[in-house]
């Protein structure tokens, strides 16, 4: 028999049983048991400038909560890449946003330098990250923060959504001091830290 085509909008209403199960396969890889919630996705937003950032990428996008939002904020001519390791994660977000700005990459956060290059970019204005830097494999998180540092064009952000501290311990010998924005109003509660590429002089 044929294979059922899904529809956006069963695929859509999949993703966050998707989510769940990528959690019980593999936690290490998934940041929280749950997405994030709708009024921590506004901060970031605002933190890290969507609205006029003409390439972004997004570390571990999952299925797609903020991923959404970045495509609707982003400027027409913007790109957004994507950088996941799940698979399954990447089915869901090819079928639910088919928007020829979207470059979705399946591989680990450390290859962002190379998802760059195939969408046909070196910098970015904006690097998103949900991953969890506190079970990433040893030297892994590190490797990642400098391949952001070194794609970060001038003045450009690089904002990591946690509830845990491991990327501020990781992240402030690289960018140096990272401003850090509490937020409760998300299970589990996070914290947003932010760090900003000096302009050029």
């Amino acid at each position: 028999m044929p294979r059922k085509v899904e529809s956006r909008r069963d695929l859509a209403r999949k993703a966050p049983l998707e989510f769940f199960k990528g959690f019980l396969r593999n936690p290490k890889e998934v940041g929280s048991i749950i997405p994030s919630s709708r009024f921590m996705t506004k901060r970031i937003m605002k933190f890290g400038e969507v609205d006029r950032s003409r390439v972004i990428v997004e570390l571990g996008p999952g299925t797609g909560v903020l991923t959404g939002e970045i495509l609707k904020r982003m400027m027409p001519e913007a790109k957004l890449i994507a950088v996941e390791i799940n698979q399954d994660f990447v089915d869901v977000l090819r079928g639910v946003y088919p928007d020829p700005r979207l470059h979705l990459h399946t591989g680990v956060a450390a290859d962002l330098e190379k998802a760059l290059e195939l969408a046909g970019e070196t910098k970015a204005d904006l690097v998103l990250s949900g991953i969890p830097f506190s079970t990433l494999e040893r030297g892994e998180g590190r490797r990642t923060l400098e391949a952001t540092r070194r794609v970060l064009a001038p003045g450009g952000r690089f904002v990591a959504y946690q509830f845990r501290s491991a990327v501020k311990r990781m992240g402030e010998p690289v960018f140096g001091r990272a401003e850090v924005h509490p937020h409760f109003l998300n299970l589990p509660p996070m914290r947003i830290y932010v760090w900003r590429q000096p302009e050029l002089s």
